[in-house]
């Protein structure tokens, strides 16, 4: 979305609108315990408030939310999709029995890496995070705490799995669109982002292993393990067969279905398994599709993993994007985020300084909009100064995924942060810090970014080309 003017907000209004943001967020959150919401909404019309006076008029503020919201659309309507999934999954047994087996064959020691491998491999060969995340990724945090494993703990390994399958899967959308946005082929990013992320997730795989083994076989008394299974088997018709629901995920992102009616293939299959093995009806389907499933089995550990899912558990979750989606097309429109990448720009005199400001640029979009745009406005906007300095675009392509990609679940007001946090049950706050591929990957590219080391270059020829390839 380009700006129709040259109105401008001036830099000195930027600075006052992100301070209020950050500061009414830190106050909604730590000091009244409420969500982002708010203080979202109302740094969305001071800035809108700022634009109108600086020229720009309200009709094309509006247009700017309406594309933005608009850009996003199919990611909430997944979000809605993958809630119903998870409650109809629930009532049909198919997340009881991923608990139950997992309990049963996950070692605790190594469960944590385990759940890190198990992770990447799906969203890998799905190309979505947030897939692994709503159904995997959910049977796992039972698993977890089943083991005695803290919350956070696993919340972290599924996350640092399902990102790291997101970021290097050629199915995924963030992995087609940093490279669309550089200037450069899908593949040469891939090879070139290997260089940051593989020593990242060699660390994560080292740390999860760590953690794990202070895990072990007996830290939970053997008659709690019991008491779970038995709970789990006399609530809930458990059997293998209940696993080829999540084996019809990958199936189903193998032949290259749309996500959106793949995802209602599933959940409609979750339906009939319902039906067939537990004996649902189909007023209690449409109960757990909308409003998520319910039960009360006397062990409050289950209860707690179970009474979750339904369209109406995202909705908190979408009226926050919403929201920062509208805040991020009034930024887009008029041109806040623009001023402050010149400001960078002007202060990077090398290389070394391009390829920080670039970084820092994604990360401020993160913390001030949400992940397409840190990745859309960036790419755009640095895409020719990488061009004039000799830098090739998949340096460009890989910071948008090192950090852009890699940073959002860390922010708790993101669409990727408030989406976890309404799946998985676990507070931002509390995962974050063992998100350890999230963590260390940019931090390796900061390195590289800093050294030289792995930054490629190419020549004024190269720089004419519309793609540019490794």
């Amino acid at each position: 979305m380009e700006a129709k003017t040259e109105s401008r907000v001036p830099l000195w209004q930027v600075i006052v609108l992100f301070v209020f943001l950050i500061c009414s967020i830190i106050v909604s959150v730590q000091l009244f315990n409420e969500s982002a919401h708010i203080p979202i909404l109302l740094a969305a019309v001071l800035a809108s408030i700022m634009a109108v006076r600086a020229g720009i008029k309200y009709s094309e503020l509006e247009e700017s939310m309406a594309e933005c919201i608009k850009s996003a659309a199919q990611a909430i309507l997944i979000m809605l999709i993958i809630g119903i999934v998870i409650g109809i999954w629930i009532l049909a047994g198919i997340v009881p029995s991923m608990i139950y087996y997992g309990l049963e064959l996950l070692s605790p020691s190594f469960f944590l890496v385990a759940a890190l491998l198990m992770c990447s491999v799906v969203s890998i060969m799905t190309g979505s995070s947030w897939s692994t995340i709503g159904t995997i990724g959910v049977a796992l945090i039972g698993v977890g705490i089943g083991h005695g494993v803290p919350a956070s703990m696993t919340a972290g390994a599924i996350v640092s799995g399902a990102y790291f399958g997101d970021k290097m899967s050629p199915l995924s959308e963030t992995t087609n669109l940093s490279p669309a946005m550089a200037g450069t082929d899908i593949f040469s990013h891939i090879k070139h982002m290997a260089k940051t992320t593989t020593p990242a997730y060699i660390i994560s795989i080292i740390v999860f292993t760590i953690l794990g083994l202070q895990f072990r076989e007996g830290s939970v008394d053997a008659s709690t393990v019991n008491s779970y299974l038995e709970c789990l088997s006399a609530n809930f018709n458990i059997s293998p067969i209940m696993l080829l629901p999540p084996v019809c995920v990958v199936l189903i992102v193998l032949l290259k279905v749309p996500a959106i009616p793949g995802l209602l293939a599933v959940a409609g299959l979750g339906a009939v398994f319902a039906i067939v093995f537990q004996g649902a009806s189909p007023a209690s389907i449409v109960v757990a599709a909308h409003s998520g499933f319910k039960i009360e089995t006397g062990d409050a550990v289950i209860d707690q993993l179970l009474n979750r899912g339904g369209l109406g558990s995202m909705l908190d979750t979408v009226a926050l994007i919403l929201i920062a989606l509208a805040f991020a097309g009034i930024l887009d429109r008029s041109g806040m985020i623009r001023t402050v990448i010149e400001v960078l720009l002007k202060k990077a005199k090398t290389d070394r300084g391009v390829l920080i400001s670039a970084m820092a640029t994604v990360l401020f979009c993160i913390f001030t909009t949400q992940a397409y745009v840190a990745m859309v406005v960036p790419g755009r906007m640095y895409r020719e100064e990488f061009r004039k300095r000799g830098l090739h675009p998949v340096n460009l392509s890989r910071i948008l995924e090192d950090v852009g990609t890699l940073c959002c679940p860390l922010c708790p007001w993101s669409t990727d942060g408030v989406y976890i946090t309404a799946t998985l049950g676990v507070a931002t706050g509390s995962y974050w810090m063992f998100c350890i591929l999230n963590l260390v990957n940019p931090i390796i590219s900061l390195f590289c970014s800093w050294t030289g080391l792995t930054i490629k270059h190419i020549t004024p020829e190269q720089a004419e080309q519309d793609v540019i390839s490794l």
